[in-house]
């Protein structure tokens, strides 16, 4: 059975490429080279946040602070505040943009061009062409990253070509097993997050998420044959040998990781089909989270 998931995920390296090629207009609305900013979600919205603000000041572009939107710091100055939202109508975000407005120049990444957000945000940077069916979201999260990405120089060719060859890779090795670890480094912790939440929401399986250097300091315990430990970004050194010394399928690829996200997003998927779970609809979950 065919899911809005699959087309969504599908979809990614293209959405990637549209997204990048929309950085030049939005120039003068995002963060300026030595800015402080703070860049919010939630969500999936708060892992992508977190990667670019990493990748941001790990690039000497400025300071760069994320948070999950009900957590953000207001004692701290900024010069701009990056907010997303699939919707626009996230509650925490919507308030966090209503609480900063007239004290800080505020932009909001959303596929609706018309919502509390857009309404309560500076500017809006409108991704409708990622919109989505899904519950669950994959392609509007990885534009938004792209289109960041692409403002601090970064080039998405590439990524998008390694994307387009992972969605004809077999998942079936990692469906297959009983519990996956997705560790990363720097930016890539964040892609780990994203990884296991995707996982756990689609088809109520459980995944974890750690830095790569910590996986020994006691998680590797839960390592074994039938379990795969999925690194995103370089493994630290000796880290493989260790992990496949347990018996555990140890998963690393030299490729983006954005580009790796969207194999871990299609084994999600696979995971939900195994276990008879809608990806589109999982349970206790909605398209956006409004709270009374």
């Amino acid at each position: 059975m065919t899911f809005h998931i699959d087309d969504e995920i599908n979809t990614q390296p293209e959405n990637w490429l549209q997204a990048a090629a929309l950085a030049p207009q939005f120039r003068d609305i995002l963060p300026q080279k030595g800015e402080r900013v703070a860049v919010v979600g939630c969500g999936t919205s708060w892992f992508m946040s977190m990667a670019f603000a990493l990748i941001r000041e790990s690039t000497g572009q400025g300071e760069a602070d994320s948070f999950t939107a009900s957590e953000m710091n207001y004692s701290r100055p900024y010069d701009r505040v990056i907010a997303l939202t699939r919707t626009g109508t996230t509650t925490e975000t919507v308030g966090l943009l209503n609480n900063l407005k007239g004290k800080v120049p505020t932009v909001v990444f959303t596929e609706k061009p018309d919502s509390p957000a857009t309404k309560a945000a500076d500017n809006s940077i409108v991704l409708d062409f990622a919109s989505e069916k899904s519950v669950v979201s994959t392609r509007f999260a990885t534009s938004t990253l792209a289109l960041l990405r692409a403002h601090i120089g970064q080039d998405l060719t590439l990524a998008a070509q390694q994307a387009k060859a992972m969605l004809s890779e077999s998942v079936e090795q990692y469906a297959s097993a009983e519990q996956i670890s997705f560790l990363g480094t720097g930016w890539t912790i964040a892609m780990a997050s994203e990884a296991a939440l995707k996982t756990r929401e689609t088809a109520q399986f459980w995944a974890e998420t750690h830095p790569a250097m910590d996986y020994r300091h006691g998680p590797i315990s839960i390592a074994q044959p039938g379990r795969v430990v999925w690194c995103f970004g370089t493994p630290p050194a000796n880290l493989q040998a260790d992990v496949e010394a347990t018996g555990a399928f140890f998963e690393t690829r030299d490729i983006d990781p954005m580009a790796h996200l969207v194999l871990a997003h299609r084994t999600a998927v696979e995971l939900a089909r195994k276990r008879n779970f809608n990806p589109d609809q999982p349970r206790h979950l909605s398209r956006s989270v409004v709270l009374s």
